[in-house]
């Protein structure tokens, strides 16, 4: 099954892309997004004051814009952390899991004894 992107990491792709400076097919191309949501989401960030017209054909980032991305990196990279921390800990329970429930003796007196089934 794919990810979907949150909100937060659609915002972020779009500031990537704004970041040197871009045209809106610049952004809906690097941020992967149609022009319908571009066109939504580019609004919501020059409205937050993250993004603004360079001229008229370009964007760029605000002194906001590049606050907002360093937060997001920062944001990013603890999750990052936390998501291979829980996925070792998951490891971790299933091997204890295994050591437990796939013996078969101690499969068989765990269903005998604890489950109750003959």
């Amino acid at each position: 099954m794919g990810k979907h992107r949150s909100r937060l990491q659609i915002i972020a792709d779009i500031l990537f892309a704004v970041r040197n400076n871009a045209k809106k097919t610049q952004i809906m191309r690097q941020a992967n997004l149609s022009y319908k949501l571009l066109a939504q989401y580019l609004s919501f960030v020059i409205e937050a004051g993250f993004v603004r017209f360079k001229d008229a054909n370009s964007y760029t980032l605000t002194p906001r814009g590049h606050e907002f991305l360093k937060g997001y990196e920062e944001y990013s990279r603890r999750y990052t952390q936390l998501e291979e921390q829980f996925d070792d800990i998951n490891n971790q329970r299933i091997a204890l899991e295994k050591m437990c429930f796939n013996m078969n003796k101690v499969g068989d007196y765990f269903k005998k004894y604890v489950l109750g089934s003959k």
